[in-house]
């Protein structure tokens, strides 16, 4: 597995989602945004979390304009791997690779804490290392993660299985406390059209080891590596 790291001005989470790749077995290569072309031989893209030039405008949206996410949606077109975390998610939605957009969040706070989620399908190249409707313990860090889509495009979602994770309580239950952000249908992550594309509010990159508080994260990154193998 090859993997490129897209860094902009203000992404702080890179270095963790470059060690989980590492840890897994991948190859990581760090992509500064400037640059208009992948690494030769890139099976995945991600687009780390952070604050993406000051989170000014929307969150992402001047990071989505940016010369290599030419790169990046050429890659997704071929069918290749990209994965964004938070504040990837949000420029995943601002540049046309998923839908709907990351609104504030429904108290209008900055969130961060513990969460668990529901794995909705694994059959995908990012969940295979998990089990269905396995409830895994993550950590979210947003102040904009409320996701938001138009009544047709969640139903498209709902309807064609693109719903990756969904916030939830400890035993699984999709209750209002576990979706704090007020995310329609608890979304904590949604793919593309050709599963290739999965864009997700929490952190799975800071679960990866005990000394941390948890490994559930590490099932994702391990199911990248395995797909590419």
């Amino acid at each position: 597995m090859k993997a490129a790291v897209v860094v902009f001005p203000g992404s702080n989470r890179d270095g963790d989602v470059a060690r989980a790749l590492r840890l897994a077995g991948g190859e990581v290569a760090t992509v500064w945004h400037a640059e208009d072309e992948l690494p030769k031989g890139t099976d995945l893209v991600v687009l780390p979390g952070g604050f993406s030039y000051g989170d000014y405008l929307r969150c992402g949206a001047i990071a989505a304009r940016t010369m290599i996410m030419d790169a990046v949606r050429a890659h997704a077109a071929r069918g290749g791997l990209v994965l964004g975390i938070c504040n990837g998610f949000q420029i995943l939605c601002e540049s046309g690779l998923l839908p709907g957009v990351l609104m504030r969040n429904a108290n209008l706070r900055f969130i961060c804490h513990w969460q668990h989620l529901k794995v909705e399908r694994t059959d995908t190249a990012f969940t295979r290392r998990y089990a269905p409707g396995q409830v895994i313990k993550v950590c979210v860090a947003h102040g904009e993660g409320n996701y938001f889509a138009d009544e047709a495009t969640i139903g498209r979602l709902e309807g064609e299985g693109r719903i990756a994770f969904r916030y939830c309580d400890e035993a699984g239950n999709v209750t209002a406390d576990a979706n704090r952000n007020g995310s329609l249908n608890a979304i904590a992550g949604v793919y593309s059209e050709k599963f290739n594309v999965l864009g997700l509010m929490p952190h799975p990159e800071n679960l990866i080891d005990d000394l941390a508080g948890g490994t559930d994260g590490r099932g994702l990154f391990e199911s990248l590596v395995a797909r590419a193998a």
